[in-house]
């Protein structure tokens, strides 16, 4: 098996060609490693590799994993966040990618004022316009800037996020990517704002994001592996599994069904 500091250096060697052929500085790049699924022993070695982001999809998975992990990273949550997560997310969170509704984001002021937080969040963007995909129409984006702007000072909005349709081919996210940054540059002019974040970009598609202008990618296979099978198990304190009755494998068609409770779920061999 490979060494990760090995995969890191190849993964960043790519992203410094992405950046030359783009006119980019790779300093302006930075990799959140993805761990879902994964136990805290992959979010240390990401640390000792020299990954200072971890991001997790799921607020239930990261409760067990972060107390049990290296103190050091950031942790930013990158999957959809519901409204009655809110107060545990920014317990856990130091970033939130998935803000796509004005609603969430009263949400998350509110009870940031309760807390006495000021998060930093980006607006989730469904370019594609996928029914699959959470994230806010192109055209609510504007609006909702505005909104935040003028009814909730705890929150910061340092940019925006989006999931291009999966492909085989890296160059099919292309258009979504160059349209996120375009609809970001667009704002920034209209509205005489900095959003300096673009977090767009996976595994098999980095390359062509970094071009586009990404400066977050989300690196999770690439780096780690395929995900662990996991399979729920049944709680001993009243006879239910909070993953459902059968089998669910953490990976490509399987993400809806993981619970992310750490201790209902084992690793299959």
């Amino acid at each position: 098996m490979r060494d990760l500091s090995e995969i890191i250096e190849e993964v960043r060697g790519r992203i410094c060609a992405a950046c030359a052929r783009a006119g980019r500085s790779p300093d302006d790049v930075e990799i959140i490693a993805v761990t879902k699924t994964h136990g805290a022993d992959v979010v240390n070695e990401a640390w000792d590799a020299g990954l200072r982001i971890v991001g997790e999809n799921k607020v239930q998975e990261a409760t067990w994993k972060k107390p049990a992990s290296v103190t050091g990273p950031q942790w930013h949550l990158i999957g959809h966040l519901q409204s009655n997560k809110v107060r545990h997310a920014l317990e856990l969170f130091d970033f939130i990618h998935s803000v796509d509704s004005a609603k969430l984001a009263d949400r998350i002021n509110f009870i940031a004022d309760d807390m006495g937080a000021q998060p930093h969040v980006l607006l989730e963007v469904n370019v594609s316009g996928e029914k699959s995909k959470s994230g806010m129409r192109p055209e609510d984006v504007r609006p909702t800037l505005e909104h935040i702007a003028g009814e909730c000072p705890r929150v910061t909005v340092e940019g925006l996020m989006t999931m291009a349709p999966f492909s085989e081919n890296p160059e099919d996210a292309r258009p979504y990517f160059r349209r996120l940054r375009e609809l970001r540059d667009g704002l920034q002019d209209s509205l005489g704002i900095g959003l300096p974040r673009l977090s767009m970009g996976m595994s098999g598609d980095y390359e062509v994001a970094v071009e586009e202008g990404a400066t977050w990618v989300r690196l999770g296979t690439v780096l780690f592996g395929e995900r662990p099978k996991v399979k729920a198990v049944q709680a001993e304190s009243d006879g239910g599994s909070p993953c459902g009755d059968s089998d669910t494998y953490a990976g490509f068609g399987g993400l809806d069904s993981y619970s992310g409770a750490g201790p209902t779920i084992k690793v299959m061999d």
